[in-house]
């Protein structure tokens, strides 16, 4: 039994892992862009936190194929290095979630005290 759960496991491993080595890149290719741009024309401070959060989030997915793939890994080895790995890259994975919520809902703010406060004010009997 175990050995066609190896057979099966093996390419979905390799998937999951070019999936995450795929997001990466395409994420970092897509940071890049920006940081180049911000060369030539340099971002304003709230566009700039944007960028970088929008690479966390590429980081974040690519962290949750990794971890899936070292899920199914561990279904099939008893290696402690192997569990080992999962529990860092899901305690990184749960960490970089928390850091980016954290950053989203600050940004939220930031933008509502913004709108909020570029409203004009009416007066009373106005």
């Amino acid at each position: 039994m175990r050995e066609w759960l190896s057979l099966i496991s093996e390419p979905v491993i390799t998937a999951l892992d070019a999936l995450a080595l795929l997001v990466i890149v395409v994420g970092t290719a897509e940071v890049s862009v920006n940081v180049v741009r911000a060369a030539i024309k340099p971002l304003g401070s709230q566009e700039a936190r944007r960028v970088w959060l929008r690479y966390a989030r590429w980081l974040v997915a690519a962290l949750t194929f990794q971890l899936a793939a070292d899920i199914v890994k561990t279904s099939v080895t008893t290696s402690w290095q192997t569990i080992g790995r999962l529990g860092a890259i899901a305690l990184v994975r749960t960490l970089l979630n928390y850091l980016l919520e954290r950053d989203l809902k600050e940004q939220q703010r930031q933008g509502e005290f913004r709108a909020s406060a570029s409203k004009p004010t009416r007066s009373i009997g106005a």
